[in-house]
């Protein structure tokens, strides 16, 4: 019988982990917390039954009750992603802190006739100019933290979309949704939601009040100038704004000015231009400001090197903070790298609609657990300098990464499986053979 009691989970985890206990029925909730710490302490395939082997259950539990937990236990991936974002805000964000959501989205490939979701997509990430790939594609919305040992922000997953091929909802209306849905559940939290250059849409121009957009502009985008003010004439009034031009255009004749901001980790010597005004095929009337970029340290003397679009008119965040908010995005791209590289995506084998549907967000949610156990109650100033010692090269590191979070949640899994009441056998801190062994084993 599995139960919480008997579960090899620390007490730490199982503080975090409890705050999700009411999105489950008792039962799946142990399954839940056995998943949780499979899929964290697995470090060879991660499919189902390799949580199963991470969590050292093969054998004791019948294998068919954690693939139920993904195909027919009763829990919505949204509720689980909500929690996650009222943990993220609770404890993880200043008091009062307005909430930077990113936007983009990954292909997990995935070959066969029977797998739900399955269709050929945009792949930034393949090879050669086609840009093609098949498997599921999923729109990700994850929160942007600032942690006060980390030199850049890290990204928290929260909620997902899967995109269900062509004459259904697009990305962008699925990354919209999102926004939506974290706006209706925290209505008192202004949101920012920060996307690439592919996330932009009409569907974009009824926004609801507390919830900006923005996201980079394309080359060959035109923008207009603000409303016209009426002019008294019969006839109903005019909406679209003079003719502003392409960014390049816009940037030959804008005021820049010169600023130092602290992007990507490092400090960076740009000059900024902004101006307010349209962007009438996406936002229709809707005042928005454009935001023009141009790195003094660039050998080419373009006009322009990055123009950003936001819906974001107010005074109280400047250009160079939008810069700065918009740099953030980059975080979502490390999330996927990591997800797969650490923690598996794409390689469970289910291929059902609710496993489908289900298997990743877990995943994802298992990545901010990881981070949020780390922040909580596992930090130490002595980490980063134990692994500088083991691993002499990284000179200039000054931050942990999530790896390093990672393993130390793998080492905090393996000593809770030692009995303290075993006779004869040291507790893992005071076993040096022991700690070596499990510390090689979580890197």
């Amino acid at each position: 019988m599995l139960s919480v009691a008997t579960l090899p989970v620390p007490a730490s985890l199982m503080a975090v982990l409890s705050l999700f206990s009411a999105c489950f029925t008792a039962p799946t909730f142990r399954t839940f917390c056995a998943l949780v710490a499979g899929l964290a302490a697995q470090t060879g395939r991660r499919t189902i039954c390799g949580m199963i082997v991470g969590a050292g259950l093969s054998g004791l539990v019948r294998h068919e009750r954690f693939h139920r937990f993904f195909s027919a236990a009763k829990w919505c991936p949204d509720e689980l992603g909500l929690t996650m974002a009222r943990l993220v805000i609770d404890h993880l964000l200043p008091p009062g802190a307005e909430i930077v959501v990113l936007i983009d989205d990954t292909l997990l490939k995935r070959w066969g006739k029977k797998i739900f979701g399955v269709f050929w997509t945009h792949d930034g990430a393949a090879q050669g100019t086609a840009k093609l790939g098949r498997g599921n594609r999923w729109v990700v919305a994850a929160i942007a933290v600032c942690l006060p040992f980390t030199t850049v922000p890290a990204g928290i997953p929260v909620l997902c979309r899967l995109w269900r091929g062509k004459d259904t909802a697009t990305p962008t209306e699925l990354a919209k949704d999102m926004a939506q849905v974290l706006h209706a559940a925290f209505p008192g939290v202004r949101i920012h939601c920060v996307g690439d250059a592919a996330y932009h849409s009409p569907v974009l121009k009824d926004l609801p009040d507390g919830v900006s957009w923005m996201c980079r502009l394309p080359k060959n985008a035109v923008l207009q100038g603000p409303t016209p003010p009426r002019t008294g004439r019969r006839g109903a009034p005019r909406k679209r704004g003079d003719r502003l031009g392409t960014c390049a255009e816009i940037a030959a004749t804008a005021a820049f000015a010169a600023h130092r901001l602290t992007v990507y980790g490092q400090t960076a010597a740009v000059s900024i231009a902004q101006v307010t005004g349209q962007w009438y095929t996406v936002f229709k009337a809707t005042p928005v400001r454009i935001i023009l970029v141009r790195d003094d340290s660039a050998r080419d003397r373009l006009p322009c090197h990055l123009g950003l679009v936001t819906t974001d008119t107010s005074a109280s965040t400047a250009a160079a903070g939008m810069v700065v908010r918009y740099a953030t995005r980059w975080s979502i791209e490390v999330i996927f790298s990591q997800i797969r590289n650490l923690l598996g995506a794409g390689q469970a084998r289910n291929r059902v609609q609710a496993a489908v549907e289900r298997t990743f967000p877990f995943q994802l949610i298992v990545y901010g657990i990881v981070i949020a156990w780390y922040a909580m109650h596992a930090y130490s100033d002595s980490d980063v300098r134990q692994r500088r010692l083991l691993c002499p090269w990284y000179r200039t590191k000054t931050a942990p990464s999530y790896e390093d979070m990672l393993t130390k949640l793998r080492l905090a899994l393996a000593a809770s499986r030692f009995s303290a009441i075993t006779p004869g056998q040291p507790p893992p801190h005071e076993n040096p053979v022991a700690l070596v062994t499990l510390s090689a084993a979580a890197a």
